[in-house]
């Protein structure tokens, strides 16, 4: 299935208009792929004739199917080795001996997809900080992706999902069979409150006010500068002032905000208000 280029520059304006997310002349290719499974349930014969039912405004339902189906949702369990290790060695030990007297940690993650990253850092806490276990553990992660978020809450994934940096003891020890397919205990799944958030809006208000981690990693490369600098400033306004942020591998805050130093440990790093 090809797209008329006049079809292509109307999807690519729609996704940038609801998400910021810019996608470029080369990735045409992406974008075919991705319409495919939406023309493929839907009464037409390709993504042309859909587009254009979409702009005589006869389904308004589409265009949020078509922002959905082009927000990237790449992720596996423990993505990056590294950024877990750095969690369990530096991060929670710090915080956990700084939040002794409140005895509660705050979470934010802030592009969830599938969420396999919350689940991934619940199942580092319960295996390494026991203590926390009476602790008030408050976890939100969100997405844009309402296809996601619904996903993300019934904590079901398919076998080479599960095959993807998830090792065999935690399978056995947090995972139950649903059919051919594997589900998250549901005591984690209540752990975390899944929900919808466009990072270029305002956010709403059961985003936390003062995260001790904030998760946005592998989100900045898919905006245009200003938009990210937006969303730097944004969590800086709300981290906890001895917070922690993790960025992916391939972003950073240098020329974007001034207000973060990066920390650097043996396997890896993160990011940190800077002091005053």
């Amino acid at each position: 299935m090809t797209m008329t280029t006049e079809t292509f520059d109307y999807i690519r304006e729609l996704v940038h208009d609801k998400s910021a997310i810019i996608i470029d002349d080369s990735k045409q290719y992406l974008v075919d792929t991705r319409m495919e499974p939406l023309v493929r349930d839907s009464e037409f014969s390709g993504a042309d004739e859909l587009v254009a039912s979409l702009r005589s405004g006869r389904d308004r339902s589409l265009r949020d199917a078509i922002v959905n189906a082009m927000t990237t949702n790449e992720t596996s369990f423990f993505r990056d080795h590294d950024v877990f290790d750095v969690l369990r060695d530096h991060v929670l030990p710090d915080l956990i001996e700084k939040r002794r007297h409140v005895r509660k940690l705050s979470f934010w993650c802030a592009a969830a997809s599938s969420g396999q990253e919350p689940y991934s850092t619940l199942m580092l806490i319960r295996e390494n900080f026991p203590e926390l276990i009476d602790w008030e553990i408050e976890f939100v992660a969100t997405d844009i992706s309402t296809e996601m978020i619904d996903r993300c809450r019934k904590g079901e994934y398919n076998q080479l999902e599960m095959s993807r940096g998830l090792p065999a003891p935690l399978l056995v020890k947090y995972f139950e069979r649903a059919g051919t397919a594997w589900q998250i205990h549901p005591d984690l799944r209540e752990q975390v409150d899944f929900q919808i958030a466009n990072l270029v809006e305002p956010l709403p208000t059961y985003v936390p006010r003062e995260p001790d981690i904030v998760f946005i990693r592998n989100v900045l490369i898919y905006f245009e500068v200003e938009i990210k600098r937006r969303i730097l400033e944004e969590v800086h306004t709300r981290l906890a002032p001895d917070g922690y942020m993790f960025l992916g591998g391939a972003e950073t805050t240098l020329n974007l905000h001034q207000g973060f130093d990066r920390v650097q440990f043996e396997r890896g790093g993160c990011f940190v208000p800077k002091k005053d």
